[in-house]
């Protein structure tokens, strides 16, 4: 794996931190720049708030695998 250093790990991960932090500005800039409120869907709100999680727990689900019989952990 390429980021087994602390260096690499920086390399790997700093490109999406950065990026996040950018989109975060964004967000910020353009809410304060809205012309008027917003109004809150509750369930717009449930649906982004649980379902990217749902998603990401179906896909870990479809990926995991267990040893088979007679297969060692170690």
């Amino acid at each position: 794996m390429a980021a087994a250093t602390p260096t690499g790990f920086l390399r790997s991960v700093l490109p999406l931190w950065l990026l996040a932090l950018a989109v975060s500005a964004a967000l910020v800039a353009s809410g304060e720049h809205w012309p008027q409120t917003l109004v809150v869907k509750p369930a717009l709100v449930w649906g982004l708030v649980l379902v990217p999680p749902g998603l990401m727990a179906l896909w870990l689900v479809a990926q995991w695998r267990t040893p088979g019989e007679g297969e060692s952990l170690h």
